[in-house]
């Protein structure tokens, strides 16, 4: 009975993986379509697209962490910045590859003017999700909130690289641009 036991289990895990696997892969290719899509969208419709796409971010497979992401960012809608921080704490403790979770904390920590810290999960969120374009969107924010506008363009660049529609990145881009004009880039 305990070798049958052993064996029902090892299918139900290799199973699990596969399916896993499968609806991962799933994931990847509607985002890439999004993606895809969100090059030549305008106006409202890249509007919809990109929140498509953050929709899809803020999935993290699990019924728990995803609970978590909600309950922080209830906590953040309604001012509680250091519970917030909590509550994405706890699913970065849980989910550590689940990068919608270090980018709702570095909201959270950029609320609370922690920028040190902001940077630092704005940092592990593109290391897990390079076409983050809300992550270099806060980025950019910081980097010029800080004086380093030269990076900040930089990062807004990428911003509208992915998501050329975005509404922040080409007045931004233009007043950078100005505000560095004479000087070296």
């Amino acid at each position: 009975m305990t070798r049958r036991l052993r064996n029902l289990k090892s299918a139900v895990a290799a199973f699990l993986l596969t399916a896993g696997a499968g609806l991962a892969q799933g994931g990847a290719d509607r985002l890439d379509d999004l993606f895809a899509a969100l090059q030549r969208a305008e106006g409202t419709d890249a509007q919809q697209i990109a929140a498509k796409i953050a929709s899809e971010w803020s999935k993290s497979g699990s019924p728990a962490m995803d609970l978590l992401l909600e309950r922080g960012r209830d906590a953040l809608d309604a001012g509680e910045t250091q519970e917030a921080i909590g509550h994405f704490t706890a699913l970065i403790d849980h989910a550590p590859d689940f990068a919608e979770g270090y980018n709702s904390r570095a909201t959270a920590f950029f609320q609370a003017r922690e920028f040190g810290p902001a940077l630092s999960d704005l940092r592990r969120t593109l290391a897990l999700n390079p076409r983050h374009f809300g992550a270099l969107t806060g980025l950019a924010v910081i980097l010029t909130d800080i004086g380093a506008e030269e990076a900040a363009l930089e990062a807004w660049r990428e911003v509208q690289r992915l998501f050329p529609a975005s509404p922040q990145a080409g007045v931004t881009i233009l007043q950078l641009e100005r505000s560095l004009n004479g000087r070296s880039l």
